[in-house]
């Protein structure tokens, strides 16, 4: 396969990435986390979100699916936005999230969690940020499949899918890398932790229902 068409793909990825959904989703994950979780979580959802476009647009090339069906793709997405913001709102408004400092090997950081009970939690999170980019890789199926044919003339193959993904994980690592700038020079006290969490639920509200209108 010609390099063009790849590199069509690799930018049609950092466009995708763009997507208000997306940027959303990054920063409610990774809203109050150290930088490290923050990169794994940000990768987690871009590979899954590459992964499961590869997988539906194979699908869809030998099913017929109609147009009513596949927009159900975009309510799920919807959804899965509006069911995290409807929780980073809950947890800030009951006062349910907290703060704590930690030293280890003479750093001094910050934890944040939810509940009473102090947990790390790591590998769940991950895992979470992995499963809820698969689930709106659903939603743009369709933008790819309509992208992939005006460009190509082929089926998709692993080579699109891997520029595609490289492309949005580029953009949600800096966009994560911003948000961790924001976790350790903002973040440090139980009332700003709590605003940040609120507005990440309020913005979280208003672009998925945005997505269903």
């Amino acid at each position: 396969m010609d390099s063009l068409p790849l590199l069509l793909i690799f930018w049609y990825g950092i466009l995708h990435a763009f997507g208000p959904d997306h940027l959303t989703a990054i920063t409610d994950f990774s809203i109050g986390k150290s930088k490290k979780k923050t990169m794994l979580i940000t990768l987690a959802f871009a590979l899954g979100h590459g992964v499961s476009l590869f997988i539906f647009a194979k699908i869809l090339q030998h099913i017929d699916i109609s147009e009513t069906l596949l927009a159900w793709g975009d309510y799920a997405s919807s959804s899965v936005i509006i069911a995290i913001g409807l929780f980073l709102l809950f947890m800030a408004l009951s006062g349910r999230i907290n703060v704590g400092w930690h030293e280890h090997n003479g750093k001094k950081h910050i934890h944040i969690w939810y509940g009473k009970k102090h947990e790390h939690g790591e590998k769940k999170q991950v895992t979470s940020a992995l499963t809820v980019g698969t689930l709106m890789g659903i939603g743009g199926v369709r933008g790819m499949l309509i992208t992939l044919s005006a460009i190509a003339h082929h089926e998709v193959n692993l080579m699109m899918v891997a520029s595609f993904t490289i492309g949005v994980m580029l953009v949600f690592l800096m966009f994560g890398y911003f948000i961790s700038l924001i976790n350790e020079n903002l973040l440090k006290t139980q009332k700003n932790i709590r605003v940040a969490f609120a507005t990440a639920g309020v913005i979280s509200l208003i672009v998925g229902t945005n997505m269903f209108i």
